[in-house]
């Protein structure tokens, strides 16, 4: 009897370690669909993007999208908001399992995360106060500062023109310096730029200059346990790209603005 119930014990233990180490294993969609909710970590400052409305509800493009591929999982979105710099490393940590806020393609970040099928793609513009006559184009900002969050795209870009580069936490702190003179300009996204203007049409800044931005995709922590995530939400972007949802939403935040085709398209 004794060996018996020795024997039934150690069968139980086996079985329990095997669950969960198969627990353990499972790979993020998985663990996603068996939670029922999918974590997505957005900014809440960045309009019209991702930004609180009036109701202080959490709205944008970004919003809209985790929502729909969110649903198209078949589970609930969660937003968690943090400042652009934790968002990638939320990501990277598991902390987050992807990202919707408007992140820019680049094949350094490609080396560290994987990136879903581009959902829009973006424009570049130079900002600069109303009276600053002495930048006219990306090239004059050789030797003069600029503002803009330290691990952004527009920071690099701005570094590579020969700029030294402020780091801030949010748009309207990046403005407020252009505003007071601390620095010279900001690079910054077409459309979340005229979304500024729009609403404050007093605000002493002007474009300058404008570029090709790059495509907007969401990024994924690059394992082997999220490539099903991946899958899914590429088949997820496919299906709100061929019904025209994502073109919908692109001219409701863009001003009219469908930025869903490539540039050469």
């Amino acid at each position: 009897m004794k060996k018996l119930m020795v024997l039934v014990l150690s069968l139980i233990m086996a079985l329990s370690f095997l669950c969960s180490a198969s627990a353990e294993s499972a790979d993020l969609l998985s663990q996603i669909k068996e939670r029922g909710y999918i974590i997505i970590a957005t900014e809440g400052d960045w309009a019209p993007w991702t930004f609180h409305n009036e109701a202080n509800e959490l709205v944008g493009l970004d919003v809209e999208l985790g929502t729909a591929i969110a649903q198209y999982l078949g589970v609930e979105a969660r937003f968690e908001e943090t400042n652009w710099d934790s968002i990638l490393q939320g990501v990277d940590s598991g902390r987050f399992d992807i990202a919707c806020n408007g992140v820019g393609y680049t094949e350094t970040r490609a080396e560290k995360y994987y990136f879903s099928t581009p959902y829009v793609y973006t424009h570049k513009v130079l900002v600069v106060r109303g009276d600053n006559e002495s930048i006219h184009s990306f090239e004059d900002l050789q030797g003069k500062k600029t503002a803009n969050t330290a691990s952004s795209t527009y920071a690099a870009i701005a570094e590579e023109y020969g700029a030294t580069v402020t780091g801030v936490d949010a748009l309207v702190d990046t403005l407020q310096l252009v505003l007071q003179g601390r620095v010279d300009a900001t690079i910054n996204s077409q459309v979340t730029i005229n979304d500024y203007m729009l609403a404050h049409p007093e605000a002493n800044i002007k474009v300058v200059a404008e570029g090709p931005g790059e495509p907007v995709a969401i990024p994924v922590r690059k394992a082997a346990d999220t490539e099903t995530l991946l899958a899914a939400i590429n088949e997820a972007l496919d299906a709100l790209l061929t019904n025209g949802t994502i073109s919908e939403i692109s001219t409701r935040y863009f001003n009219g603005l469908d930025l869903t085709r490539a540039p050469e398209e």
